[in-house]
């Protein structure tokens, strides 16, 4: 199952695991066109096999190498762990495509983006052990700045931990250029707060920001540096020789770091530095992950290594709180995807380029790893890994789908779910508001009482169709994704996902938000101003080739002319926010301080519009009390006058002018 319709950015949060030798590729033709049978694992066996080396290496074998050619995925790590030890860890594809470099293991090295907040949350965890910190406590008493309250409640680990302390998400130095653009942890943290946008410990909103803020919380509690401090009380003890989150990467990691693509039939992007560093700078190799994996599913505990006391691992591992249920709720950092009726604790990560999932199945002592190194042919990367997780636990831990009636209330519970709904994980503040409008979410309801919402589609691009199981919770046709609401005073208050509930809702677009009416205006409007644009020379043309004066004079002709000029900056201004916008699925970069200039220059445009606006009611006004002007004149100066203001209502709603350029 794919989500698709939240302007792919928003989803750049930011995995994995080893066998004994890396396997070289075979060259492969991908077919011209994936389907989802290109990507999809082969079918479970009707008894489930042992989980065995040999077998899943079959397994694998059968399914990795198509799929990551069909995607055009140039490589991938994957290492599974049992019962302590490495099962099995292999290398597919390549690490880099022009030099035909095969993926290695135990050398390799790869971006797991997200999946790095998890060695953050141990780290927090160990802090906790040693007395520094409390996870209930009010985290300002170890900062050298203030997080301000909500509603006079402060911000406490535990929320930061379960991604309850209500901040909006933020774009701004989440991927700098370069090195040079890099800003040190503490500057980065403590320079802006975002929005917190929900009340603590109410609502789940994935943040990189609250990751970041929790590492910060390390580094002042232990006196190390983050890097510094992960490096000596995580990796050491672990034996994880090539893992680092230090930018940049020393030498000796980077001459083994895997390309990143977007495309492996296209170039290799630049190595991507992680603003929020806690949140996703890590590198490593999937030998080093399967370590981590196996201290997880030991409670702290590798070889002769402990890395958390016994109880810690096993409070970090615990479910903390069901924010839809019956959906998946958060541990501490990691996040509940039972399934099969299986325990799974785990954590994704993505980066531009590289796209990673780690699962641990805590009572089979199982734990999985994949990382790849390119998104794929749109996107194909994430069914590619998603259905990894489903494979295999279809092969080797199945569970029948239980045969649910559907109950008398579902058309009515689908007629309450029917509307427009955003993400709670979304840009509050300055001007990619504009993304919280373009990737709404539409819940639709059948006649028969089923839902289809458009966010969630299978791997082919079809909508899924939802089911009513139980008051308020749906199944897909497959009967392995679940839908859930809460409700209250008989309205939607949000709904979530199996695969997501437990770090964002989906929750009701206010009336003044809503995309079905602002969307249509905005259409219109830009319509109605390029039409005005477009006829003000053409007049101009057939005046002069009839010999025709300009029929305005003084006050009304600069009135028609500013108003015209105004309409001009209207377009250019909302032209550059939406290729800004546009630019958050791929390029990241942009988003950092040499943008600032540009985006001021924005402004300035939105302002002339502003003036405009206010112009063209003083011409409306002018033409409609003057006597003798036709009703042509009248009615096209009105809808002039209402495009205009239309512009002036996206430029307060969308900030599109803002004093601050934090986004």
């Amino acid at each position: 199952m794919k989500l698709r319709s939240m302007i792919g950015a928003l989803s750049a949060a930011l995995v994995f695991v080893s066998s004994a030798s890396a396997q070289v590729p075979q060259e492969t033709v991908a077919p011209k066109a994936p389907t989802a049978a290109a990507v999809a694992p082969p079918a479970a066996p009707a008894i489930a096999p042992a989980l065995t080396q040999q077998d899943l290496d079959a397994w694998l074998d059968g399914y990795l190498p198509y799929a990551l050619a069909s995607a055009d995925i140039a490589g991938a790590v994957v290492v599974v762990v049992k019962d302590g030890q490495v099962l099995t860890e292999k290398g597919y594809g390549y690490a880099d495509v022009k030099s035909h470099r095969p993926v290695d293991p135990k050398a390799t090295l790869f971006r797991p983006g997200s999946v790095s907040k998890l060695f953050t949350w141990t780290a927090v965890m160990q802090q906790v052990e040693a007395g520094k910190i409390n996870l209930d406590g009010d985290v300002n008493q170890y900062l050298d700045f203030k997080i301000p309250p909500y509603d006079g409640k402060p911000v406490t680990m535990r929320q930061l931990m379960t991604h309850t302390a209500g901040f909006a998400e933020t774009i701004k130095h989440l991927f700098p250029a370069d090195a040079k653009a890099l800003l040190p942890l503490d500057k980065f943290i403590s320079r802006w707060t975002p929005n917190r946008i929900f009340p603590p410990g109410e609502v789940p909103a994935y943040s990189n920001y609250g990751a970041a803020l929790a590492g910060y919380i390390v580094q002042r509690t232990s006196g190390e540096p983050f890097d510094q401090y992960l490096a000596r009380h995580v990796f050491a003890p672990l034996g994880m020789n090539h893992s680092s989150f230090s930018q940049p990467l020393a030498p000796n990691l980077l001459a083994g770091m895997a390309s990143g693509y977007l495309r492996a039939s296209g170039p290799p992007q630049p190595y991507e530095f992680v603003g929020p560093a806690p949140a996703g700078s890590l590198a490593t190799t999937g030998d080093d992950v399967s370590r981590f994996m196996i201290a997880h599913l030991n409670n702290g505990q590798f070889g002769s290594a402990r890395i958390l006391q016994e109880a810690t691992a096993k409070a970090m591992h615990a479910p903390q709180r069901q924010y839809v249920p019956p959906l998946n709720g958060m541990a501490l950092g990691f996040y509940h995807e039972d399934r099969n009726g299986h325990v799974i604790i785990g954590h994704g990560g993505d980066t531009v380029a590289f796209h990673s999932d780690l699962h641990l199945l805590l009572n089979d002592n199982v734990g999985i790893f994949i990382s790849m190194n390119s998104a794929g042919k749109d996107g194909l990367v994430e069914n590619v890994r998603q259905n990894l997780l489903s494979g295999f636990m279809d092969r080797y831990y199945p569970a029948p789908s239980p045969v649910l009636a559907t109950p008398p209330t579902a058309k009515a519970d689908a007629a309450v779910m029917q509307g427009t709904y955003w993400s709670s994980r979304r840009v509050d503040t300055g001007f990619l508001r504009l993304l919280g409008l373009l990737g709404q979410v539409k819940v639709a309801a059948g006649k028969d009482g089923t839902l289809v919402v458009s966010a969630f589609k299978d791997d082919s691009g079809a909508p899924l169709v939802w089911r009513e199981v139980g008051p308020f919770i749906w199944k897909d046709a497959s009967g392995k994704h679940t839908l859930a609401a809460a409700v209250k005073d008989g309205k939607v208050t949000g709904f979530g996902e199996d695969d997501l509930g437990a770090i964002m809702v989906f929750q009701p677009v206010p009336f003044a938000a809503n995309a079905g009416w602002n969307l249509p205006l905005l259409g219109g409007m830009v319509g109605v101003l390029l039409l005005m644009l477009a006829l003000w020379p053409i007049q101009a043309l057939v005046r002069r080739r009839y010999g025709q004066a300009f029929p305005l004079s003084g006050r009304t002709a600069q009135l028609y002319r500013a108003v015209r000029i105004a309409a001009l900056a209207d377009l250019l201004a909302l032209g550059g926010f939406v290729i800004i916008a546009q630019a958050a699925g791929t390029k990241l970069a942009l988003f950092d301080d040499p943008l600032d200039i540009w985006l001021r220059l924005l402004q300035l445009l939105c302002l002339v519009g502003l003036v405009g606006a206010g112009l063209s009611v003083w011409n409306a006004v002018r033409v409609w009390t003057e006597g003798g002007r036709s009703w042509w004149a009248k009615t096209s100066v009105t809808v002039t006058m209402l495009a205009l203001v239309a512009f002036a209502w996206f430029v307060f709603s969308l900030q599109l002018i803002s004093p601050s350029l934090n986004y």
